[in-house]
């Protein structure tokens, strides 16, 4: 694969930090890259993500699907000589415990009130 061929990115975590820039193949999944962030996740961030379905990959306002390639994705392949693909990337905030979400629906009911108009 020539090097023209070759998209380099960047990922750019909620708080500014980056992770890269690489280069990656037009042939490159959404998933694959996502794998790639979860190994280079910094340690010393919390609620970092535990599975590729806690990470969305966001470029050009557009959220990626796991399945689609570089390429699919239109992404500009070897359209910046020189530059860099920044993409954001949002963490999916964890699901609650269940056995708390049930006790805070419980004191939401019993803390409700109810007005008719007569």
């Amino acid at each position: 694969m020539a090097s023209e061929d070759l998209i380099e990115l960047k990922f750019r975590l909620a708080d500014g930090t980056d992770i890269g820039p690489t280069k990656y193949g037009p042939a490159t999944t959404v998933a694959s890259l996502k794998e790639k962030i979860l190994a280079q996740w910094p340690e010393e961030k919390e609620n970092g993500p535990k599975t590729i379905n806690d990470v969305k990959l966001i470029n050009a306002g557009k959220i990626l699907e796991n399945n689609r390639t570089l390429a699919e994705s239109r992404l500009p392949v070897g359209g910046l000589p020189g530059g860099v693909i920044t993409m954001h990337v949002v963490v999916r905030a964890p699901l609650p415990d269940k056995n708390r979400d049930k006790v805070h629906k419980d004191s939401q009911s019993k803390m409700c009130c109810s007005c008719s108009i007569l």
